[in-house]
């Protein structure tokens, strides 16, 4: 036998290995990345950026897929019961974290059920009140609602919503209980604090940017430990006296429990590029979003993040007795 046909022998045998010939064939065909919330918003804006620019590095098409329900859950529950064949995978917010909290039966494990890929961008909450709001400052509201307390309405956007969490933690940072208004997202909540029918709210920068710049409403600061490129003369709230007080929607990308570990790698390596891409690195900005640190990119830096989060939301959630079901 040949030195060629021995090494054409070898290479053939290599490749009927398990795991090789998919390693070498992957991706062979489109991926779908599946979004919790409805087309349009964040999340889905964030995964169709990085959808698109990932398939110039697979070669392959990312097809958005938006499945809405049960505050995210749906999706979560259809991505954890998927076939681990690294064509499916999950773009979710702290929904993630806080659904173990509000939803006493759930249909999966954010910890067990799931392979972890990269987080991906933070995007910082704003505390808002209507534009006649009586206090002019940042200490100045904190005065005036301690004094009023249940007087005063804040608005959020649903059971679980990262607006509700923030109102949450902002009540018991602060000592107050306000009457707290649910709405069916973000955008009907906006709108009544606009309209003047609540006195609150906070929401992430990709919805309130718009509105603090045009003066339509009162801002009072931003809720991470340091100050957003979007809006670099407002404090944050910890500026102004809230020790600690730290709330942003960060994102996470997973696969079902079992996907192969090449297409974790191919996968996350094609994110990690996309999340260079200028293009892609200026929508963000746009977004008022964060590219999170390389650092966070990888499995580990998910995995890392996930569990104290879920420690810290569901001691919230469980001392407010908020549950969804």
């Amino acid at each position: 036998m040949t030195t060629r046909r021995l090494a054409s022998l070898t290479l053939l045998a290599l490749a009927t290995l398990p795991g090789m010939a998919g390693a070498q064939a992957y991706p062979s065909k489109s991926i779908t990345l599946v979004v919790p919330f409805a087309a349009g918003g964040p999340t889905d804006v964030v995964a169709r950026t990085l959808g698109a620019a990932m398939q110039k590095t697979l070669g392959q098409t990312v097809v958005i897929e938006n499945k809405l329900g049960a505050g995210g859950t749906l999706a979560a529950g259809y991505v954890a019961k998927a076939a681990p064949d690294g064509y499916t995978f999950l773009i979710h917010h702290n929904g993630m974290a806080t659904a173990p909290g509000l939803y006493r039966k759930l249909a999966y494990n954010p910890l067990t059920d799931f392979e972890y890929v990269s987080q991906v961008v933070d995007v910082p909450m704003t505390f808002l009140a209507r534009k006649d709001f009586p206090a002019a400052t940042p200490p100045e509201m904190l005065a005036y609602v301690k004094a009023q307390g249940n007087k005063l309405t804040l608005a959020h956007a649903g059971l679980g919503a990262v607006s509700q969490l923030c109102g949450m933690l902002f009540q018991k940072t602060v000592g107050v209980e306000f009457t707290t208004v649910p709405y069916q997202g973000t955008a009907p909540a906006m709108n009544a604090l606009l309209g003047g029918q609540v006195d609150l709210l906070c929401d992430q920068t990709t919805q309130t940017v718009q509105h603090i710049k045009a003066g339509n409403v009162k801002f009072y600061g931003v809720t991470t430990r340091e100050r957003v490129k979007l809006l670099p003369d407002a404090p944050t709230l910890e500026e102004s006296g809230l020790k600690g007080f730290e709330v942003k929607v960060w994102h996470g990308i997973y696969a079902p429990k079992g996907t192969p570990t090449v297409a974790i790698d191919r996968f996350g390596a094609a994110l990690r590029t996309a999340l260079k891409d200028p293009a892609v690195m200026q929508r963000m900005t746009e977004l008022g979003a964060d590219i999170v640190p390389e650092s966070k990119q990888t499995p580990e830096g998910l995995r890392s993040w996930l569990k104290p989060e879920i420690d810290k939301w569901g001691a919230l959630i469980r001392s407010a007795g908020q549950y969804a079901d």
